[in-house]
């Protein structure tokens, strides 16, 4: 049907093909449309026609009339040329043609050197002429057209002398010819655009010649003429440093072009001279010389020295340095567009700010080269305009770092390379250097002492509001902020050197902690601002804390006198600190730590400073600065400051200063961690948190601070124990490391601040509540928990029990934490009786820790200090499997700890802190080697030429009779202990000793360690409590907590006579007499940290019948019976003692003869 009706007709005569009505409309448009864009393409051809022929026309008549000024160029004679000839004749076909050549396209073409050249030649010879007749520049003083003329024409030649600048290259070929152009160019422009330089004399004209040449630079001044960006591109085609010259020939003229060079960017600035008044185009000329030329990379270092001075003079230096004050926003933003053009963008590339900063460092500190490090502040610098200029630019470049992000992390993570940001971030500008310079050398001004000095010496009359009175920006407050500029001025730098820097801020900290005064005052604004003087809670009370003996403490401080003051180490730490000698409290290191001691424990509310309960959000903009730069040089100067100068000395604070100091990081650390800590604050908060650290840990070697003021900031709102230890359990599995600070949680305090919380009351419970859940989750995997038919059966020879042991249970790893069932065979090689129920394990365990840890067994050894701490033996690396044997032990220490079981030994603290994944400092070096650390001390403190001690970078070793010499730096048996060293000597042998030596056994030990214990669980304390943690509390038992918590069995009870009268025996006995007692007994003499409540097994008084005649019974004798005791089941076989005479003589007898001992 569709077939036939394609060709039908329709009545009204219209076939059946015709279109709907919108679709013929579509297509009338469509071809409207169609018409249009061919008439408009003919158009735009036709006019590209005509712009194409016009070109060619005119360049045809360019070139012809450059062939024609050529020959007559070549046919005038000297007499010829006047002014006017020059104007009239010269000039007008030079610029016509020049300008449709190579000026229109900034592209000077090679045929047209010839024609500049010649040129140049004839006006320089008409300005040397001291004709009027024939000196050009008279034009500028003759009638009113001949002076727009005039100045029409000078405006084009400064345009193509600049254009020659731009285009020099020493380094293209056939380059001697354009130089040639450009130095007869910038000779021109020198004479052209200052008067002296003309040569014809006329006083009446002198006013209309210094308008003119005032015309001339407000035009260089301008967009217009581009001399900053054409100066730009010269200089930066030159090499750092710029090269000596050494005689005739380029070298001559790269100087003449460069000196002509900066010579006429600098003209706009003494227009000031001329007009006596500020003016606009100076201002705008200050402008373009900081955006195109303070922003070239090494810009002092590619010009003569002789021409830096100009640089640094303050008609130059000041208008730049306040221009940016004036127009921070929008120069900022013109100096990130510079040289998006000119150079393809890169995110590798220094950001242009960068090279500001560093160029304004170098010209302000005077210094000619910045590798000699040495140097002054130029003449009449303001320096509070240079502190504020260094600021923004140092916080512009700190933040297009952050935008370009993470250098270190994404660079390195993809090229495996130890390249550094700073290495990555030269610009490619500075890729044609001769010589090897890193952009932090800009920088190494700033880490001298005189700078720091200098900026220090215009401080004035200077305070500071509380927290909540000063604003969030210093530029808000009216006034000057000297200390505050200072400070602003130091943490950009800081934060600086920690990016780029190849060893981070260190350099910067060295100079800031040992500049005379400077940490004084950072303080002393911080206190002020931190503790205000109208709130004597946040003040007063934190360093005079309640309690009937302080006011007698702090009179006995005032009337206690100072030391002798000739120590000359003293003195100099005096003058570090900016602290006269009176001001000084000496005072007994054992004294103030009693005084510490005799604080009320009720002060605790005392030590939570107000004002930083908010964190550091609720700190000023200001007050964040300060704290930080303290935080970051008080923690470095900690490093290197020994207990001497810290307790006695007292320098650089007095210890009521640094109870203050401590309360205050511990206060802000805790609610840091407690709220959320923005990206922003976490640098200030790392900074605050090492601070805080090396306080905590040099307290816990050395008490200075009440404990009350460590637990004072979570006094009200400590959460349960369960719900911490769970929270940190779940948290410490999904967090990452880098995101523990960002998370506001139970999980970042215990982790950072675990010292807030109580020992025994908290993180000990906490410890073994993570033991608890450890011990569910495994149940719940199915692994074996308790004793039962599928416990560890291990077979332990009496005589050689740490083989055994070794041989059977190190392969065991993390499942050592399933129970084991030991059976013992005896001397004899006769397996004993009796059935282990938990006791066995634990005498096994005992008895293997006593065997292995004994120093006559070679894997461990005692300190040369008073209490014989135990530490790895660095012999022991060379018995057989005695790394393999120091890892088991690891593991043994580790099923104690997991198993509540106490052993009776006390590791060395140096040893403990590196379990505990802790870097040990110097004064560390007193537990382990008194006898070193005192001569060290002597070397640090020695007033004569430490040459004379004959020492070197090394130390000697001997194991088995051999003797090694060990490098305690590379070449170090070549390197002399000297007065500039000897500080480096000294922390470098104590690394040796602290560190280095103990590391390798300390990880060995560590891995077996932590296959039973979490290393999150052992930062729960410090070094001290890990060893109560292992070894039981203080040596002293409470006798009620022991006789609330005793088991009688074989006929005792708690009414028995024999019971009573042991008790009424024990509470008479001497402290040191009941620990040998509970020694007896269960083979440790201390008790466990939570109470005897958490004693396994069970204390245990068993009976034991006595064997006694009638008669002696019926005579009233006594049993003869010793004691004895079953130390796997910590339960004492008490005889049936009458007497508490009796009992009293036959118990010590028995304890201190260590007798009695026998297996139930």
């Amino acid at each position: 049907m569709a077939e036939p009706r394609k060709h039908q007709v329709s009545l009204r005569g219209a076939s059946a093909k015709e279109i709907t009505r919108d679709a013929l409309l579509e297509r009338v448009s469509q071809e409207r449309e169609l018409r249009n864009f061919t008439r408009r393409a003919t158009s735009a051809a036709l006019f590209i026609q005509r712009v194409w022929r016009s070109y060619i026309s005119t360049k045809m008549l360019a070139l012809q009339l450059q062939r024609d000024w050529q020959k007559l160029i070549s046919c005038h004679t000297r007499s010829t040329i006047t002014a006017s000839w020059i104007s009239n004749t010269l000039l007008r076909p030079f610029l016509f043609f020049t300008t449709c050549l190579s000026t229109r396209y900034r592209k000077i073409q090679a045929r047209d050197v010839d024609s500049m050249q010649t040129c140049f030649r004839i006006l320089l010879e008409s300005l040397n002429s001291t004709d009027p007749q024939k000196n050009f520049c008279t034009l500028s003083t003759c009638s009113p057209e001949e002076r727009r003329k005039w100045l029409y024409q000078a405006k084009k030649l400064i345009s193509l002398c600049l254009l020659t600048l731009a285009e020099c290259d020493y380094t293209r070929q056939g380059a001697n010819e354009f130089v040639l152009l450009t130095s007869l160019g910038m000779r021109f422009l020198v004479m052209l655009t200052d008067v002296k330089g003309w040569r014809y004399n006329s006083e009446s004209s002198l006013q209309d010649a210094n308008n003119a040449v005032k015309d001339l630079i407000q035009f260089m001044g301008s967009n217009r003429s581009n001399l900053y960006v054409c100066v730009r591109s010269y200089i930066i085609r030159l090499d750092a440093p710029f090269p000596q010259v050494t005689g005739a020939g380029l070298n001559d003229d790269k100087l003449l072009i460069t000196a002509s060079a900066i010579t006429i960017s600098l003209r706009p600035f003494h227009l000031l001279d001329i007009e006596k008044n500020g003016s606009l185009e100076v201002q705008h000329a200050a402008e373009q010389f900081f955006i195109f030329l303070l922003t070239i990379p090494w810009f002092a270092q590619r010009l003569p020295a002789i021409l830096l001075s100009s640089l640094r003079h303050k008609s130059v230096l000041f208008r730049c340095l306040r221009v940016l004050l004036i127009s921070k926003e929008r120069m900022l933003k013109e100096i990130s567009k510079v040289d998006h053009l000119m150079i393809s963008s890169s995110s590798r590339m220094m950001p242009k700010v960068g090279w500001a900063l560093g160029n304004i460092i170098c010209l302000t500190t005077g210094s000619h080269h910045i590798v000699d490090g040495h140097g002054n502040f130029t003449q009449d610098l303001d320096y509070e305009l240079y502190i504020h200029v260094v600021i923004i630019l140092a916080e512009e470049l700190l933040s297009c770092l952050e935008k370009i992000g993470g250098f270190r992390k994404v660079d390195q993570d993809s090229s495996g390379s130890d390249e550094s940001v700073e290495t990555m971030l030269i610009d490619v500008c500075s890729t044609n250097m001769s010589l090897k310079m890193s952009y932090m050398d800009y920088f190494k001004p700033t880490c001298q002492q005189w700078h720091l000095m200098k900026l220090l010496t215009f401080e004035k009359d200077f305070s500071i509001p509380s927290i909540h009175d000063t604003p969030r920006d210093i530029s808000e407050f009216p006034g000057k902020w000297e200390l505050l500029d200072v400070a602003s001025y130091y943490f950009c730098m800081l934060r600086i050197f920690s990016k780029l820097h190849p060893v981070g801020s260190l350099p910067l900290l060295n100079i800031l902690s040992f500049t005379p005064g400077f940490l004084l005052k950072l303080w002393e604004a911080l206190e002020k601002s931190i503790f205000p003087r109208n709130n004597p809670q946040a003040g007063n009370n934190v360093t005079k804390p309640s309690g009937s003996n302080s006011g007698n403490i702090l009179e006995r401080k005032k009337r206690q006198g100072t030391k002798d003051g000739g120590n000359k180490w003293l003195h100099v730490l005096h003058k570090m600190t900016g602290k006269l000698n009176s001001d000084f409290d000496n005072m007994n290191l054992n004294n103030d730590s009693s005084t510490a001691d005799q604080i009320d424990e009720d002060s605790i509310e005392f030590w939570d400073v107000e004002t930083l309960k908010c964190g550091p959000e609720g700190l000023s903009k200001s007050s964040r600065c300060l704290f930080h730069l303290f935080c970051a040089t008080y923690s470095h100067l900690l490093l290197v400051l020994d207990d001497i100068e810290f307790y006695e000395k007292q320098v650089p604070f007095t210890l009521e200063q640094q109870r203050k100091i401590s309360s205050m990081l511990n206060t802000l650390v805790y609610n840091a961690l407690s709220h959320s800590i923005s990206q922003l604050s976490k640098t200030f908060m790392d900074a605050a948190i090492r601070c805080l650290h090396l306080l905590y840990e040099r307290d816990c070697r050395h008490q200075f601070c009440p404990p009350s003021l460590w637990l004072s900031p979570a006094r009200k709102n400590r959460p349960p124990i369960a719900v911490a230890a769970r929270t940190h359990g779940v948290l410490s599995t999904n967090i990452k490391a880098d995101d523990s600070l960002a998370v506001p949680s139970t999980h970042s305090v215990i982790t950072t601040t675990p010292h807030v919380f109580p020992f025994k009351e908290s993180r000990v419970q906490m410890f073994r509540e993570f033991i608890s859940m450890d011990k569910v989750s495994r149940r719940m995997a199915g692994q074996v928990v308790g004793p039962n038919s599928q416990a560890i059966e291990i077979v332990i020879r009496r005589g050689h029990i740490v083989e055994d042991g070794f041989q059977q249970l190190n392969s065991l790893g993390s499942r050592l934490k399933s129970s084991i069932h030991v059976s013992f065979v005896s001397e004899c090689g006769l397996p004993e009786a009796g059935l282990d129920y938990g006791g066995l394990s634990k005498e096994f365990l005992t008895d293997i820790a006593k065997a292995a840890f004994s120093p006559d067994y070679g894997l461990f050894s005692q300190t040369s200090a008073s209490d014989r701490l135990l530490i790895p033996n660095t012999a022991a690396r060379f018995l057989e499997n005695g790394v393999q044997m120091i890892e088991f032990l690891g593991r043994i220490v580790g099923k104690a700890l997991y198993e509540e079981i106490l052993l009776d030994y006390s590791f060395s603290l140096v040893f403990v802190q590196k379990l505990l994944g802790r870097y040990s400092f110097l004064d560390e070096l007193s537990t382990l080697d008194p006898e070193l650390y005192r001569n060290l001390m002597y070397v640090k403190h020695y007033d004569g030429d430490v040459k004379e001690l004959f020492l070197d970078f090394t130390v000697t070793e001997e194991a088995f009779g051999k003797r090694q010499i060990i490098e305690l730096k590379p070449g170090g048996k070549d390197v002399c202990v000297t007065n500039e060293n000897k500080l480096q000597y000294i922390h470098a042998m104590a690394d040796y000793k602290l560190n280095r030596q103990v590391l390798y056994l300390s990880n060995a030990f560590f891995r077996g360690l932590s296959d039973l214990i979490s290393p999150s669980w052992l930062k729960l304390f410090n070094a001290s409590e890990f060893n109560q943690l292992l070894s039981g509390g203080n040596y002293d038992i409470d006798v009620d907590d022991l006789q609330k918590n005793t088991r009688y069995t074989g006929g005792y009870t708690e009414g028995s006579r024999t019971v009573k009268l042991f008790w009424q025996v024990l509470a008479g006995f001497e402290p040191n007499e009941r620990c040998l007692l509970l020694k007896f007994v269960t083979s440790c003499s201390r008790a466990p940290l939570l109470g005897f409540k958490h004693l396994q097994p069970t204390f245990t008084i068993h009976k034991v019948a006595g064997d006694m005649p009638l008669w002696a019974a019926i005579g009233g004798q006594d049993l003869e019976r010793l004691p004895s005791a079953s130390t796997c089941y910590n339960t004492l076989k008490l005889p049936s003692y009458k007497r508490s005479s009796t009992l009293r003589a036959k118990l010590l007898y028995a304890i201190k003869s260590n007798a009695g001992f026998e297996l139930s």
